[in-house]
């Protein structure tokens, strides 16, 4: 029971059924064997692939011996090692120690009181200030500095620009003389004179839509730009959300509304495929054939997010891509690999989108999504992301 709260606190999804089924399976195939005591929670309490560290790196430390985490997790769990281990990281996970290390403080408060340590030793090792939290990747966050960075998020000052459209609409001081207004009062008053009507043009704001990748690799950015999003359609009348696996969801409803953990509840519950394998063709395809007409609206923006691994090898993915570029104003790709410095454009999918973008951004990090939000409004956009040098790496590449 107390292991299944430690990995609940390290972000897998474990409730009471999945401790009941927990205890249930120990009961029948008892302690005796170690490698079958650890195969039984295993079933019970891993669901997905991407799971399966969080809950080793977890039992090898908890079953070992959990009061050791007192004073030593800061310096020995890092390169801890068990011999019965089945998959020995190098690392620990960051969720892991923070999980632990509440664990335990839950375990102080309800035992004795103890004599107060001599040595004090910080069982993270870490430090999240501001600063850091900023350029730190979504995928090294712990559990309470994703929390933070969502909180953030939702500070964000998001300045919506309006830009001129081809309507116009009455205007009471001098400007453009609108004739046909004006005739039609002259006729009113019986032509005697021609009272003089103006008009001025319409702005609005450019409508947003964002289409993202929910596969596995693709799962922790994907719940960040999911925050960025429903800050975004609060700030801004025209913004659509569309999540993408094996099948086009649209989510933009749920995101409408003002709780942020409303409106992400709904959006999980909407979506089936979560996780799981990438059709980007097929689903841009979708998109252009049942959505492009009806949400793309006024000078739209296209947030295209995914990592270009496709699990349909990049078939008829060109195609489409170029398609949706023509139907927008700006396509913007954002691509969480780009945070690293070596990345090359190699994969299938990669090679067949690139070409067709207009802008190539990382959304890795707090300050890559602030740049994002800068980069949205109309008259700021940053020349370091245009296409050039990464069209010539393609060439090099082919």
């Amino acid at each position: 029971m107390h292991f299944g709260r430690v990995l609940r606190a390290a972000g897998l999804p474990v409730g009471p059924r999945q401790i009941i089924d927990g205890i249930q399976a120990i009961s029948k195939v008892g302690i005796g064997d170690r490698s079958v005591f650890y195969w039984a929670l295993h079933a019970t309490y891993v669901s997905s692939k991407d799971q399966h560290e969080i809950f080793d790196q977890a039992f090898h430390i908890f079953w070992k011996n959990p009061r050791l985490l007192e004073k030593m997790m800061g310096l020995i769990l890092p390169t801890f090692k068990t011999n019965g281990s089945t998959e020995q990281p190098n690392t620990l996970n960051r969720r892991v120690q923070e999980a632990l290390q509440n664990s335990n403080k839950d375990s102080d408060s309800t035992g004795q009181n103890r004599e107060a340590q001599k040595i004090d030793l910080d069982s993270t090792m870490t430090y999240s200030s501001s600063e850091l939290l900023q350029t730190m990747d979504f995928d090294n966050m712990s559990t309470e500095e994703v929390s933070n960075a969502r909180f953030l998020i939702s500070r964000m000052k998001l300045t919506v620009n309006e830009i001129p459209i081809r309507r116009y609409s009455k205007a009471h001081t001098y400007g453009k003389i609108d004739l046909r207004q004006s005739l039609l009062d002259t006729l009113r008053n019986g032509g005697d004179y021609i009272p003089l009507r103006y008009k001025r043009r319409t702005s609005k704001s450019p409508s947003v839509t964002a289409i993202c990748d929910i596969s596995g690799s693709m799962t922790k950015y994907s719940r960040m730009i999911l925050h960025f999003m429903h800050v975004l359609s609060n700030a801004r009348p025209e913004v659509h959300t569309f999540l993408f696996g094996t099948r086009l969801t649209n989510v933009t409803r749920f995101l409408r509304h003002k709780d942020v953990d409303e409106a992400l509840q709904g959006a999980s519950k909407a979506v089936v495929d979560w996780s799981g394998g990438t059709r980007i063709g097929d689903c841009i395809r979708e998109f252009n054939q049942k959505w492009s007409r009806r949400v793309l609206g006024t000078a739209p923006i296209v947030l295209f997010v995914t990592d270009g691994l496709d699990r349909a090898g990049g078939i008829g993915l060109r195609k489409e891509i170029d398609r949706l570029q023509k139907s927008c104003h700006r396509l913007i790709w954002l691509n969480p690999l780009l945070r690293f410095q070596e990345f090359a454009p190699k994969a299938i999918g990669v090679r067949e989108i690139l070409p067709h973008v207009d802008e190539f951004r990382p959304v890795h990090s707090l300050d890559s999504l602030e740049e994002l939000a800068v980069a949205l409004q109309p008259d700021k956009k940053n020349r370091s992301f245009e296409m050039a040098p990464w069209l010539d790496k393609l060439r090099n590449l082919e």
